[in-house]
């Protein structure tokens, strides 16, 4: 992989997200850039990190159980996918933030998991905004029973909401969905008492919109490491 070619992409993506807080007013420091390196091996995890980065994102947990022990220690991980409940515990050893949660049953999964390994945990609600039936999340309606569970947990804090809108070759199709994201987190957080202070929202093709909207954390593969392989890494292709 060219290094150069990987620092001149991370470079663009931050002038993107810096140009994207000016526009709404906001500080930089405030995105977290989120580099999902699914189907990407330690080799490309590497070298993000030497260009700066140290958060990475993985969509399945059996592909970041292999690939996690072999990148760089002191990056911290998120789980972007969808977290099946057979592999919570999993998720729980290698992962440092959920944001897909979708049930009060997997939210409950993940807090037994997470007494058990002694660890406290961050999720996010997965809430499916659009309505998509080809989609995972919530739907609005059905969230606020879940958070009313999570005023109980004492291992698992739920920071924030994370949606994925239906994809559209135009950015700006997305905003109405990212910005009914940010007036869900803003009535709940009041009826809650809740800080749900993370938006999980934007990926390669429309995060400078998520910005604008409220995005804390925005998901970002191909914008950072190009092209996706065609199927899962493996240990030892590399």
């Amino acid at each position: 992989m060219n290094t150069n070619g990987m620092t001149d992409r991370i470079a663009g993506v931050r002038a993107q997200l810096e140009a994207a807080c000016r526009r709404a007013g906001r500080e930089p420091g405030s995105v977290e850039l989120v580099a999902v390196a699914k189907t990407f091996g330690p080799d490309a995890v590497r070298e993000a990190a030497e260009a700066g980065l140290s958060v990475f994102g993985e969509n399945r947990v059996q592909e970041a159980a292999e690939k996690i022990p072999l990148c760089p220690s002191g990056l911290r991980w998120h789980l972007v996918g969808h977290l099946q409940t057979n592999k919570v515990r999993h998720a729980v050893f290698l992962f440092d933030v959920v944001h897909a949660v979708d049930s009060a049953r997997l939210l409950e999964r993940v807090e037994r998991e997470a007494e058990e390994a002694g660890k406290r945990m961050s999720v996010c609600l997965e809430i499916n905004v659009s309505g998509e039936r080809s989609k995972f999340g919530l739907a609005p309606e059905a969230a606020p029973e879940v958070l009313a569970l999570a005023g109980s947990l004492r291992r698992v804090e739920v920071v924030g909401l994370m949606t994925i809108p239906p994809f559209a070759p135009d950015p700006e199709a997305a905003r109405p969905f990212f910005r009914r994201l940010r007036e869900l987190r803003d009535r709940w957080r009041d009826e809650f008492g809740l800080a749900l202070d993370g938006l999980s929202m934007g990926m390669s093709g429309d995060f400078a919109v998520a910005i604008e909207e409220g995005a804390t954390w925005v998901r970002i593969g191909s914008s950072i490491f190009g092209q996706r392989q065609g199927r899962e890494w493996r240990h030892g292709q590399e």
